[in-house]
């Protein structure tokens, strides 16, 4: 095997996955992601289908809008005030 040809090709693919990566961040800069925080929930659909004839899972969660709501949950019940 010849490796310097190994160690060539391997060095080539980091590169590209390199600017790539340089590529998609600065692509990406300005975008804001997330949403605002506000009064209401955010509906998700999990919703799964195996394919087929059937089968699968629906799955809808609400997701408060307000960042100390959406914190509370994550507090055990048990915690006392």
């Amino acid at each position: 095997m010849n490796w310097e040809l190994v160690v060539i090709l391997s060095l080539l693919v980091f590169l590209v996955a390199a600017l790539r990566a340089r590529q998609s961040l600065r692509h990406t800069r300005d975008t804001e992601r997330g949403s605002l925080p506000g009064k209401g929930y955010h509906n998700i659909d999990a919703s799964y289908s195996s394919g087929g004839g059937g089968g699968g899972q629906v799955m809808h969660y609400r997701v408060p809008k307000d960042p100390q709501e959406y914190a509370k949950t994550f507090v055990p019940k048990d915690k006392p005030e």
